[in-house]
């Protein structure tokens, strides 16, 4: 079973590269944004239309199991000809199916393409805005390049590579790190590795209710929620997810990949950014998860300066957002609300946000700060941590767990030694979390969080530690883990009187074999006559 999962994504990518360098090479083929947009909506088109048919399929086999003839005239009127989907697929009209764009000719391509978009777009009003009017024909590609795409990505199914992966998620990933001329390691466009996501979700366990992302990106953050919630609780129904994305084609995309996995959502009725127009203001959220831009400058608008959102505080800095993603985050969070964001290990011990940071840790916002291995991301390798702020740490039942009063106690775990999962075929070293990992990440926090911990002796050496506020502030309010957690010299461990005397021991062997061979090449120039 792990080999067919491997040999499932080494084809995918080999059909992505195909994909990539019909692009690269096909005239007129546009921008490295225009590349991956055409990319995205043509694996969009698929997979609508892999799910109409595969809704149809099961429609027919419905009727067949409840006696009915589908042969018949007025069935197939009143069931097939325009059907109705009870588990979130779209109906689509015969011009945007993919059986139809697969069988044009390919002159006719890149017209059939658009006709389909405009169609989706004018009969769902969920995906209304989702696309480009003129993608295709705006680019007008050659008929051979168009046609050699679309052939391409009639491969990608999810029959042949699975229901549950993000194949979208994947996709957008793929070519950020084939076409990635914008990223760059402090800003820009970048999937949150699946592994990433799965450990805040595990760890806050979005369960039900609201799920908030104010920097939604493709939708990954979702979807890989809505996948654990799948898993633990079987009804993602049971949660609805909000978002906000800055990027007009980030967030079309955001909005194709939670229609196609049936996922309710609202973000918003335009892109817009989070700081500047918060298209959510006034809502409160009991779940956040977010991956913010590491270090983002350029945020700042004079219009902030006096902004609610950091009333209680002070204004973050104008130099990066890390602090300005922290105060918004924790001004949507409902009053025993639970968030997990990424952000630069620079925020755990700025000096221009000691002001800000004292306070969190003073109104008891900060419950755990982790670490993470670097090379987690393709395009950024520079070391990440996870924060989990919490609006209720008294204790009470969590998701059917019993939790104990940690006031005034923060949890500290550093995993930059878990890197003994790396990543083959990438360009760049690149790690992984496995589940394992994960799962034992998750229960070191809800061990500490549960009846029964002591958290004054709640440690492992090198790995985590329970500190109180009173040892945080001597530390002058710093969230660098080091501080706080047991790190074991190695050295001390070592009897250097023995070690010293085995290493004189192996210099006097080495001695001892250098003479001897000196000696035996004496001994043979002598033996031929010549001194030395």
């Amino acid at each position: 079973m792990a080999k067919k999962k491997a040999d499932e994504t080494i084809n995918l990518d080999n059909i992505l590269f195909k994909c990539r360098d019909i692009l690269r090479n096909a005239r007129n083929s546009g921008s490295f944004f225009e590349k991956r947009d055409m990319m995205l909506t043509l694996v969009f088109l698929r997979f609508i239309g892999e799910k109409f048919e595969q809704g149809v399929e099961n429609l027919r086999r419905s009727l067949e199991d409840n006696g009915l003839d589908i042969n018949d005239p007025d069935i197939r009127i009143a069931f097939l000809d325009d059907p109705t989907f009870k588990d979130g697929t779209r109906n689509l009209l015969p011009e945007a199916r993919w059986s139809t764009i697969i069988n044009t000719p390919a002159p006719e391509l890149n017209v059939a393409l658009d006709t389909a978009l405009h169609s989706i777009a004018a009969n769902d009003q969920d995906l209304k805005g989702c696309f480009v009017e003129g993608t295709f024909t705006t680019r007008n590609l050659a008929p051979n390049d168009i046609k050699k795409l679309v052939d391409e990505v009639n491969k990608i199914s999810h029959k042949a590579f699975g229901e549950e992966k993000d194949l979208i998620g994947h996709v957008y990933e793929y070519f950020l790190k084939e076409f990635a001329v914008n990223a760059t390691k402090e800003e820009g466009e970048f999937y949150t590795p699946h592994d990433v996501v799965e450990l805040i979700a595990t760890m806050i366990e979005p369960f039900d209710g609201t799920l908030y992302d104010p920097c939604c990106g493709s939708g990954g953050m979702f979807i890989q929620s809505a996948d654990l919630v799948k898993a633990k609780r079987g009804n993602i129904s049971r949660i609805n997810v909000y978002g906000q994305e800055k990027e007009a084609a980030t967030y079309r995309l955001a909005k194709m990949n939670l229609v196609l996995r049936g996922i309710s959502h609202y973000l918003g009725e335009m892109s817009d950014s989070t700081f500047t127009h918060d298209l959510h203001s006034g809502i409160s959220f009991d779940y956040i998860m977010a991956n913010p831009p590491f270090n983002l400058k350029g945020w700042y608008d004079e219009n902030l300066k006096n902004d609610p959102r950091w009333t209680d505080y002070s204004t973050p800095p104008e130099s990066n957002a890390n602090y300005a993603w922290i105060l918004h985050i924790l001004s949507h969070l409902k009053i025993d609300g639970v968030a997990g964001f990424l952000l630069a290990n620079g925020a755990l011990g700025d000096s221009d946000t000691l002001e800000i940071r004292s306070k969190l840790i003073q109104n008891d916002k900060v419950e755990a700060i982790i670490i993470l291995p670097r090379e987690l991301f393709i395009t950024t390798d520079i070391s990440v941590t996870l924060w989990i702020l919490n609006n209720n740490k008294k204790g009470g039942l969590y998701h059917e767990r019993n939790l104990r009063n940690r006031e005034n106690e923060i949890l500290f775990m550093d995993l930059r030694t878990w890197t003994n999962n790396p990543v083959k075929g990438e360009s760049k070293k690149k790690v992984r979390l496995a589940t394992e990992q994960i799962e034992k990440a998750a229960d070191i926090y809800h061990t500490w969080q549960s009846e029964g911990t002591d958290g004054a002796d709640y440690a492992i050496p090198e790995l985590y530690r329970s500190v109180g506020i009173d040892e945080i502030k001597q530390q002058n309010w710093s969230l660098v883990p080091s501080k706080y957690i047991e790190f074991i010299d190695h050295d001390l461990d070592i009897d250097f009187e023995k070690e010293m005397s085995r290493i004189q021991m192996e210099m006097r062997d080495i001695l001892a074999q250098e003479k001897a061979s000196q000696k035996m090449l004496e001994d043979a120039f002598r033996g031929i006559g010549y001194g030395i």
